[in-house]
């Protein structure tokens, strides 16, 4: 009796013919419940202080970026209180991030 393995198998499909045995349930409902994607509509609230944990209105837009992943143009902004300007600011500054620092629109802020 020769047990050598000759190379050659037979592959016996699985029941039902699918890969795992079974078909996939494609039952209407069932499937992964994926929220809208919604655009918020825009409202006249207050602009709010990025500081952690500041719930006072912004008067100061620290515009910035990061050179390493934003093009030279491009400016993201993080909006300041008159008592988290200076921290903020010194924060993005360390990091060479800082490119300007705007009064808000619409804020009681006279100089920049």
């Amino acid at each position: 009796m020769d047990n050598q393995w000759s190379g050659v198998c037979t592959i016996h499909p699985s029941p039902g013919g699918s890969p795992r045995g079974r078909p996939a349930l494609n039952v209407p409902g069932t499937g992964p419940r994926i929220a809208p994607v919604t655009t918020p509509a825009p409202t006249d609230e207050t602009l709010i202080c990025s500081a952690r944990g500041c719930g006072v209105p912004a008067v100061w837009a620290l515009r910035w970026n990061n050179p390493r992943l934003h093009a030279a143009e491009r400016r993201k902004t993080w909006l300041a209180c008159a008592d988290h300007r200076e921290s903020l600011s010194a924060f993005l500054d360390a990091r060479g991030f800082l490119r300007e620092v705007v009064a808000v629109p619409q804020s009681p802020t006279l100089e920049p």
